[in-house]
């Protein structure tokens, strides 16, 4: 009984939490979660955090090197897969002045997170690729909110301890 109790006092908690939050929703395939990303990252002042499993989505990589560009402290945070991926965006990245790691402590990276100037959180099961905005069926929440937008921040700096520098594979790779 008491194990109850507690689970359902944690759960009205979180609601309660989350109710207070401004949230998005967006599904894929062909659901506009790019363009919520792009649009999103357009309106970055400061700074943008990203982890990401796969990353090959042209117009998101560009919207982050044009937030960069603007002034904005974008830092990336990749998993192992995309050092050697043919079709990665750390090389594109990091040639553009980003700084962008690879997770060097987990078999698999499989974050899927963009915090933006402190406050919005992009999150789901929303590969930042072309096939997930194309074919593939997915989800995608752009949360506002501060406290919750702390929790993404240090989970991301906890990442960021454990993470090396990318470093350019020698041989050439298309970028896109």
């Amino acid at each position: 009984m008491k194990n109850i109790l507690f689970a359902l006092v944690c759960i009205l908690t979180l609601t309660t939490r989350l109710s207070a939050a401004d949230v998005q929703v967006r599904f894929s395939p062909r659901g506009g979660c790019t363009d919520a990303i792009v649009g999103t990252i357009s309106h970055a002042k400061q700074s943008i955090l990203v982890q990401a499993y796969t990353f090959t989505s042209k117009p998101i990589a560009q919207a982050l090197v044009d937030a960069h560009k603007r002034g904005v402290k974008v830092s990336v945070i990749l998993d192992s897969s995309q050092r050697t991926d043919q079709y990665s965006s750390a090389t594109f990245l990091s040639r553009a002045g980003i700084a962008t790691a690879i997770d060097a402590e987990h078999n698999i990276a499989h974050d899927k997170i963009m915090v933006i100037d402190g406050v919005q959180i992009i999150t789901g099961s929303f590969n930042f690729t072309k096939a997930a905005e194309e074919s593939n069926a997915e989800n995608l929440l752009i949360i506002t909110d501060k406290k919750i937008a702390e929790a993404y921040i240090d989970n991301w700096y906890r990442h960021a301890r454990h993470s090396k520098k990318y470093a350019e594979p020698r041989r050439k790779w298309k970028l896109f």
